[in-house]
């Protein structure tokens, strides 16, 4: 029988399942586990589910982990009218995650986040950047390519080309050689991550500045952009690969903490040295949330140039809530950690 307290489900798809999933449909082991990695933040959370769960408890509120190939079964057992589901991660290809809000909506009950359609749409970047072009937001135009062949081909740029996989995460499939001054080399990335992962690539001119990345949770209903927390992300490279990332999260980030080789980027708040980008990328967000449907908790990853110019580079609906940005992003700006950070917003979507 179906509880009437207010309930918050968690809906993850955990790496492992994931892995033994792609690993089935042939892809080679060490591939598979540098794809599911993008699912490292369902790793990182699950030692604090019971940690979610008294921070609910606090709140009135009960708590549930959902493994996503469970959610089919588990969300219509609850009452939709009583329920909030949260989903932690994204996916339409080789993560599914995508479902878990379809499944919600099918089911009638409130979610946390944006609408399905935003999940599959953020998950392609070639197809998310025409949307976003579209809505006059300041995305580099971008070229697309499979396997070696031209699909549409990239405008030109005297500063060379950007190469990256079209629908991974986790910044899989991107390599020291991701910035290219020739397209015979990025045709030659197309065939390297067709092959390595079966994933088409985008080919965007490469854009000066200093990586930016902006989160957001809305830990009220009525919370607008001013709670947008807004910060370099200094790495000491130009960009991130997927080395890098690698080292930051899950299984692989324990195994670098363990060998000393652990060191987060820094963080500096935009607002501190260019309040005139910072004012920019909120206009950016405004417009992501009144054109695009984003709602109560994405990222925004820009580019940001000395001049102040901004370059709206994706955005997630599922940012790595376990991550070290997000979590000194809860810090800051609501002066909680995460757990109770999550908590809250439940609560405030479920009782007010």
């Amino acid at each position: 029988m179906s509880s009437h307290k207010p309930k918050l489900i968690l809906v993850h798809e955990p790496e492992k399942a994931c892995f033994d999933r792609l690993v089935a449909d042939g892809h080679a082991p060490q591939r598979a586990a540098e794809i599911s990695s993008y699912l490292a933040q369902s790793t990182d959370l699950a030692p604090e589910f019971d940690a979610l769960a008294a921070a609910c408890d606090r709140r009135g509120l009960t708590f549930a982990a959902v493994e996503l190939d469970h959610a089919a079964s588990a969300l219509p057992e609850a009452n939709p009218s009583t329920t909030l589901v949260w989903t932690l991660t994204d996916g339409i290809a080789y993560f599914r995650g995508g479902a878990a809000p379809a499944l919600a909506r099918l089911n009638g009950m409130r979610t946390i986040g944006a609408d399905d359609a935003l999940f599959a749409l953020c998950q392609d970047k070639f197809r998310s950047g025409a949307v976003l072009g579209a809505l006059g937001l300041p995305v580099p135009p971008a070229g697309f390519a499979r396997n070696g062949e031209w699909l549409v081909e990239p405008p030109a740029s005297s500063a060379g080309w950007f190469v990256k996989p079209n629908r991974l995460g986790a910044k899989v499939g991107i390599w020291p050689d991701s910035r290219v001054t020739d397209l015979g080399h990025a045709l030659e990335l197309s065939r390297r991550v067709f092959t390595a992962y079966r994933d088409d690539v985008v080919v965007q001119p490469y854009v000066a500045g200093r990586n930016v990345r902006a989160s957001f949770l809305g830990l009220t209903p009525q919370t607008g952009a001013e709670a947008l927390g807004i910060a370099f992300v200094e790495s000491g490279a130009d960009f991130q690969t997927m080395a890098d990332s690698l080292a930051l999260y899950g299984d692989t980030g324990e195994a670098a903490k363990a060998a000393g080789h652990y060191a987060e980027p820094e963080l500096a708040p935009v607002a501190n040295s260019q309040p005139v980008a910072d004012a920019r990328i909120r206009t950016i967000a405004k417009r992501l949330r009144d054109g695009l449907g984003l709602r109560d908790v994405f990222s925004v990853d820009l580019r940001v140039e000395a001049d102040d110019t901004v370059h709206l580079i994706e955005f997630e609906v599922c940012p790595g809530l376990p991550c070290f940005d997000f979590r000194a992003y809860c810090r800051q700006q609501w002066g909680l950690e995460l757990v109770d950070a999550m908590a809250e917003t439940a609560a405030n979507r479920l009782f007010r």
